[in-house]
């Protein structure tokens, strides 16, 4: 059980939200590809929870993509406004993503690393202290079961 409270949000106009109980295992700026089409700019920006107790609200809209180590990911949004929400893994159930723009108390994500700066475009400038990793790290891929 965290000591903290639960980190909870919603999309624009409330639709669809959740409640997570645990701490994340990463906060991150992924500059992939998939990443840049899903957010309709240079990233997508990640808390990453694992094993930690979910609850969702609403019935979000989804569209799945399959990530470099063919790894599944179901993108959740809203279907009336739109707003990209979290996303889980159908071969990785323990495994929950949200946007942090859509927290409640958006000034607890701190990003630690970025992620694909391989694919990063040059305008997209990200903080120059950030830990930067030229794709997913070997490190990630094993602790999370991602190979």
């Amino acid at each position: 059980m965290s000591g903290s409270p639960p980190y909870t949000g919603r999309c624009a106009c409330g639709a669809i939200g959740y409640a997570v109980v645990g701490e994340p295992v990463d906060m991150n700026h992924c500059q992939c590809r998939q990443c840049q089409l899903a957010s309709g700019t240079g990233h997508s920006s990640h808390l990453t929870f694992f094993g930690a107790d979910v609850r969702t609200t609403g019935t979000p809209s989804r569209w799945e993509t399959t990530g470099e180590q063919g790894t599944r990911k179901s993108r959740a949004f809203c279907g009336t406004c739109g707003a990209p929400v979290y996303m889980t893994f159908p071969d990785i159930p323990e495994l929950f993503i949200v946007s942090p723009a859509t927290l409640d108390a958006p000034e607890r994500f701190a990003p630690r690393v970025a992620l694909w700066t391989a694919a990063a475009q040059p305008w997209d400038y990200l903080d120059p202290a950030l830990q930067r990793f030229e794709k997913l790290p070997a490190a990630a891929r094993t602790e999370q079961g991602w190979e």
